[in-house]
Formats: C-alpha cells, structure tokens, sequence
C-alpha cells in the first residue's frame, strides 16, 4: 500500500518562499510519476507540477513556470516543491500524488493518471 504524506506548508508573505515535501511509503509499488496539485476555496483541484521517477522530466502548469520547481529524490522515495516569488493566487491546499508504473500516463496534468492521493497541506500567502 502506498501512503504519501506532504509536509512544509503554512504562512508565507507575498514574494516569500515556501518548500513542500512529500514523503512516500511505497512498499513493493514501483512508481512511474509523482506530482502536485493544489485546491483553492471554493475551486477545483488543478494541476501544479509533475516529474517523471525515472529520468526527472518536469512538466508545469503556466501559471507557476519559473517561480516553482518541482524535484524528487529516489534514495529517500520524497518529492520536493519549492515555491519562489508567491502570489495571492497561490493559496491553497497542496495535495501530492503518484502514479503507479505502467498505470496509464501521458502529461502528468490530469487526476486520472494517479493512482495515490495524500491528504494536503495547506498554503497561505500572506500580505
């Protein structure tokens, strides 16, 4: 069973930087992709980032590209999300997922090709 846990969230100021990690319990699943989605009051859960296990190819939603930076580590199976430059907009709660290998993938931008939630941290950018 896969167990995912975010951590590092909470108050940042306008321009401030925050770092989200993502710890993965993976058992005996082997992973094929793990990303970032993020959910603001009142809207839906949209895409933020995604990285390949294997290779590290990132991929960004347009609304974060050159401020965030998404990174994994294999050795400790954690994800890494660093936010730079933030902005009113970026207030949410961050939920991180992985995609299990051979589960189908093509972008990492959708909610169908993960197969493992955690259960958010929460991000508020401050004045």
């Amino acid at each position: 069973q896969v167990r995912l846990v975010e951590s590092g969230g909470g108050l940042v100021h306008l321009g401030g930087s925050l770092r989200l990690s993502c710890a993965a319990s993976l058992g005996a699943t082997r992973i094929g992709a793990m990303g970032w989605f993020r959910q603001a009051p009142g809207k839906g859960r949209d895409f933020v980032a995604a990285i390949l296990w294997t290779g590290g190819d990132q991929n960004y939603a347009d609304s974060v590209k050159g401020r965030f930076t998404i990174a994994r580590d294999g050795a400790s199976n954690t994800m890494y999300l660093q936010m730079d430059s933030v902005e009113f907009d970026d207030t949410a709660i961050y939920y991180c997922a992985a995609n299990q290998l051979h589960h189908a993938y093509r972008s990492g931008r959708y909610e169908h090709e993960y197969n493992f939630w955690g259960q958010g941290t929460q991000v508020t950018v401050s004045s």
